[in-house]
């Protein structure tokens, strides 16, 4: 029988992600305990939108640099955007005219 590798203490996800990109969990099944938790229904939607190529490396780079994943730190931006910003159209403006003004 192979004998067991030590899962070391991470400091952040990025040494963690480090870690596990070398090791498989089957060298270190004995260490691991089961868990019970439940899956939020709020987290369970997903969707899918195009994103300029740039913009995914800019959103890239700084979610490795946190050790999180780039759709976690995209909804993070979206929803401090969120909160900054109040998203409607102002009164004077129509739809249209609001999302030009907005996206240019």
């Amino acid at each position: 029988m192979k004998k067991s590798k030590h899962i070391p203490k991470h400091k952040n996800y990025e040494e963690m992600a480090e870690f596990w990109d070398t090791h498989s969990l089957a060298d270190c099944w004995d260490q691991t305990e089961p868990a019970d938790f439940e899956v939020s229904e709020q987290l369970s939607h997903s969707f899918f939108i195009p994103v300029d190529r740039d913009l995914l490396i800019r959103i890239s780079r700084p979610a490795r640099h946190r050790g999180v994943s780039i759709e976690m730190l995209t909804n993070v931006f979206l929803e401090q955007r969120v909160e900054k910003e109040a998203f409607y159209p102002p009164l004077h403006l129509t739809e249209t005219q609001w999302e030009f003004e907005f996206f240019v």
